[in-house]
């Protein structure tokens, strides 16, 4: 049964598969926020067109911390004419990126850190085993007697360090396991992230002359032209 399978393997140590089992849970966790966090951004977003368009006026909610910087850029423009300068667009995008890049960088920590646990478990299992069998064969050494014996005495005494390698194993079958399944999400929300990015910055230039960068002039802003 391979349910069995596992708690076998987690069995081998305990300690160490809890601790790579709750890093993996943190690392869930923290790329389903890091994916969460682009829907009350797409609704903040939504809203500011609504309270710029007079025949929708609606009221802005608090906005997420990914588009802080974005959100306070636009609500001191002149609502009036709703104008935007190419430089101002360009912080937004660049302040956007670079909360995005800082949470990608943790997730993958994350799954840098559990395969780091899965090796470092193979290592401990395999020093464990091999000063095992050093052991056992240094006692066959010394007591001699029958061969036999010695023999049976031997598949015995290696019970002890054989056991070692289940902890090699499991480590890395949880810790390669983990890593896996951290970095497809890590992939996931980093997708949406990049899908978010690019329809804001489409949006962004949709609102923006590029030619009044030189002259310091603004554009009119369409408040129906996101692409979401």
């Amino acid at each position: 049964d391979p349910s069995d399978i596992l708690v076998q393997a987690f069995n081998a140590n305990r300690a160490l598969n809890g601790l790579i089992l709750t890093v993996l849970a943190i690392g869930i966790i923290y790329n389903l926020r890091q994916a969460g966090v682009i829907s009350p951004a797409i609704r903040w977003v939504e809203g500011f067109r609504e309270s710029v368009d007079p025949n929708r006026s609606r009221s802005l909610d608090r906005p997420p911390a990914l588009i802080r910087a974005m959100a306070k850029i636009l609500l001191d423009t002149d609502k009036s004419r709703a104008t935007l300068s190419p430089e101002s667009a360009r912080a937004i995008l660049d302040s956007i990126g670079t909360r995005m890049d800082e949470g990608r960088e943790s997730g993958r920590y994350i799954g840098h850190l559990l395969v780091f646990l899965g090796l470092l478990g193979t290592f401990w299992g395999l020093i464990q085993t091999v000063n095992g069998v050093v052991e056992t064969i240094s006692g066959l050494g010394v007591t001699g007697g029958d061969p036999e014996t010695a023999i049976a005495q031997l598949i015995t005494n290696l019970k002890a360090p054989l056991s070692g390698m289940g902890t090699a194993f499991s480590s890395s079958l949880f810790g390669l396991s983990g890593s896996l399944v951290v970095g497809f999400l890590d992939l996931q929300s980093s997708q949406a992230q990049g899908r978010f990015y690019t329809d804001l910055e489409d949006w962004l230039s949709g609102m923006t002359d590029t030619r009044a960068g030189a002259s310091g002039t603004t554009a009119a802003m369409s408040a129906d032209g996101l692409p979401f």
